[in-house]
């Protein structure tokens, strides 16, 4: 995707050296927007298209293979509010291990503040829950968010929300088809090379599965970086992608069938068309 070779050009070039908790060291700048139409009729879609080069589709890198499988546990994973790698480690699904504790448990994470955000009265909020009502009660709400960011749990996490909240705003429509779905995510710390190509394909598929459980059409993402970051041990993989050049973007289709947000399964989903260059290999920093 050009949108994502375009931060890393922007991140080598004007980057500053930082220490980081890892030890790693990397290279960052602060703040960050990139916005991706996920279909190209929505508004301002050819615009973008004309002005970028990139035309809509599912945003999905195609300068190095990303593993969609894992991609999509997690987020069905979220949407579930587990937080224990059990089921993760069913699918042969990873990208947790390093955190989680001998019992493979990692604390008030994602699912639990997704799903279970603990109220003052001792009681829970389920914001997923929430977030689907009010897209169909009161669309034009500005409102819809749900956060991740738990100041008084952040001790408890095995590792605090880097993608700690996301917005969900309804565009009315011109023709006669439906309103438009649109998510906007605000992302604290960006590990461009290993973290970011997951975050932008797993909102990306957030945005169509609520889009369709709300009977609207999905528009765009739009991803908001706090640190946007290289770690020092990737920057040989980040300057073989950017020698590579970007592909068409593929389609995401996903199951008409379901209408509950909390039924999707890993078969209701495919990915067509995507054609990306090999996988290139780097080191998680923990």
């Amino acid at each position: 995707m050009i949108q994502y070779s375009e931060i890393l050009k922007k991140i080598l070039k004007e980057g500053t050296p930082c220490s980081d908790r890892t030890g790693v060291g990397t290279l960052s700048i602060f703040g960050h927007q990139s916005h991706y139409f996920l279909d190209r009729h929505a508004p301002g879609a050819i615009e973008h298209e004309i002005r970028t080069g990139q035309a809509a589709g599912f945003p999905i890198i195609t300068t190095k293979k990303v593993h969609l499988r894992s991609i999509i546990h997690e987020l069905l994973w979220f949407l579930q509010g587990d937080t224990n790698i059990a089921a993760l480690k069913e699918h042969n699904v990873k990208i947790w291990d390093a955190w989680a504790d001998e019992n493979g448990d990692l604390g008030p994470i994602y699912g639990h503040q997704w799903r279970s955000w603990a109220c003052p009265d001792g009681s829970t909020l389920d914001q997923i829950t929430e977030l689907i009502k009010g897209i169909k009660i009161n669309p034009y709400s500005r409102r819809h968010i749900v956060t991740a960011w738990n100041p008084a749990q952040l001790d408890d996490m095995a590792l605090p929300p880097c993608h700690c909240l996301f917005q969900f705003h309804v565009s009315r429509s011109t023709d006669s088809g439906p309103d438009w779905l649109s998510c906007q995510l605000y992302q604290r710390s960006a590990d461009l090379f290993l973290g970011v190509p997951f975050n932008i394909a797993s909102y990306a598929m957030l945005t169509q599965m609520v889009a369709q459980v709300c009977g609207l059409r999905p528009a765009k993402f739009v991803h908001t970086l706090g640190d946007a970051h290289i770690y020092l041990n990737h920057l040989h993989q980040v300057e073989e992608q950017l020698n590579r050049d970007p592909r068409p973007l593929p389609e995401m289709v996903i199951n008409h069938d379901i209408n509950d947000i909390f039924d999707f399964c890993f078969g209701d989903f495919e990915l067509t068309n995507y054609d990306p260059h090999p996988h290139i290999k780097g080191e998680v920093a923990v």
